[in-house]
């Protein structure tokens, strides 16, 4: 008797597992149908007929009873992670303190990315027209995603 409960037992496990943990793969619905086999089998041999109706009723009713459970939302919720995630791995350059118009110098070409100085402070920067080559000076005029848009800073003719 006890080796039935065993058995269902893992059969439930294995049927959650398929559900939940590999869906589509089949492998714990593969165990669990083995494992209720083998409890049918030994329940039919043990103890007749009537054990054997029994334990497939009760393989059906408990199979029933935890496929409905182990989908419910509320079942998972309890597990799942409910923190908000408000970091970045990369800082934004406006909250850096960097803006329009603000002045630096290209440390790689950009091509037309490339790494700025602006400030003391290296950022991924991204050129808006044409190629800019190292330690040219650049000028801030705009943000996209991470990355600061800029330009070769115009020299004026004094």
């Amino acid at each position: 008797m006890l080796l039935i409960l065993l058995l269902i037992l893992l059969g439930l496990l294995f049927l959650v597992a398929e559900l939940v943990l590999l869906p589509g793969i089949s492998i714990g619905g593969i165990l669990a149908l083995i494992c209720d086999g083998c409890a049918i089998y030994i329940a039919f041999r043990e103890g007749g007929p009537s054990a054997g109706s029994l334990v497939i009723a009760a393989i059906l009713l408990l199979s029933l009873v935890t496929t409905i459970l182990a989908l419910r939302r509320k079942t998972w919720q309890r597990f799942s992670l409910h923190q908000k995630i408000e970091s970045s791995s990369m800082p934004d350059p406006e909250r850096q303190g960097v803006s329009l118009g603000d002045e630096g110098t290209a440390l790689s070409r950009l091509a037309p990315m490339g790494k700025v100085s602006i400030g003391g402070r290296i950022y991924e920067a991204k050129s808006l027209d044409s190629y800019i080559d190292p330690r040219s000076s650049v000028e801030v005029v705009g943000f996209e995603n991470f990355n600061i848009i800029v330009r070769k800073k115009q020299m004026s003719n004094q």
